[in-house]
């Protein structure tokens, strides 16, 4: 039988100085990284998301709080398409969501109404189809959501005139309908946040269920 033999002591400790390469296993770098498998990025802005790091705060477009918490997210005009999946629910202190003037396609994920810390989220100038997510009506914190030029369709969900926090509020020129709710802040915004939509009347307003015509 054959002597067992070692590893030497020197190699063992340069194994240990150099270790193989692994997946993050931050959950917020892991989610961000499931996003860039979805995306087509053709000028790389994506190219510093390395998943080998410990977090992805060093990342491009990536700004984190004093914790180490992704707490921004930037990739406003970037030349990107792809859709988004549940994974960004995983982004528990994400404050900004900036994603506007993309090409991305798809639904938007009911996961983002687990952001609970979020403030602000612009989706706009993109090609979004589908509903409103009912859960955006859990995001008490939210002041700003603009869903502006993309393909949006069915009603607002009258869940969103819970938000007593959301200043700015911008669905014009999708594919909505029904009416235009005014229960909570929704009074206050200006009719152009709901132009070129398929809603019913201002006479109808709050006097007819909110998918009354969709």
């Amino acid at each position: 039988m054959a002597p067992f033999s070692f590893i030497p002591l020197s190699l063992l400790l340069l194994l240990l100085q150099f270790p193989l390469p692994s997946f993050s296993t931050n959950s917020e770098g892991n989610a961000l990284h499931a996003l860039r498998t979805r995306l087509s990025d053709p000028y790389n802005v994506l190219q510093s998301w390395d998943p080998t790091l410990v977090n992805p705060c060093t990342w491009f477009h990536v700004t984190c709080d004093s914790n180490n918490h992704v707490m921004r997210l930037d990739l406003g005009n970037s030349n990107i398409s792809g859709a988004l999946g549940p994974e960004l629910g995983q982004l528990k202190h994400l404050r900004y969501l900036e994603l506007y003037g993309n090409d991305f396609r798809g639904k938007i994920p009911d996961k983002l109404g687990n952001l609970k810390a979020l403030i602000s989220m612009d989706l706009y100038d993109n090609k979004f189809e589908g509903k409103i997510p009912k859960s955006f009506g859990k995001l008490k914190s939210l002041k700003f959501l603009r869903l502006n030029n993309n393909k949006l369709t069915g009603p607002i969900p009258r869940q969103l005139t819970r938000l007593a926090n959301l200043k700015v509020f911008d669905v014009s020129n999708n594919d909505l309908c029904g009416t235009i709710p005014i229960d909570g802040n929704f009074g206050s915004f200006p009719v152009e946040s709901f132009e070129n939509n398929r809603f019913n009347g201002p006479e109808l307003k709050g006097l007819v269920p909110y998918d009354f015509g969709c």
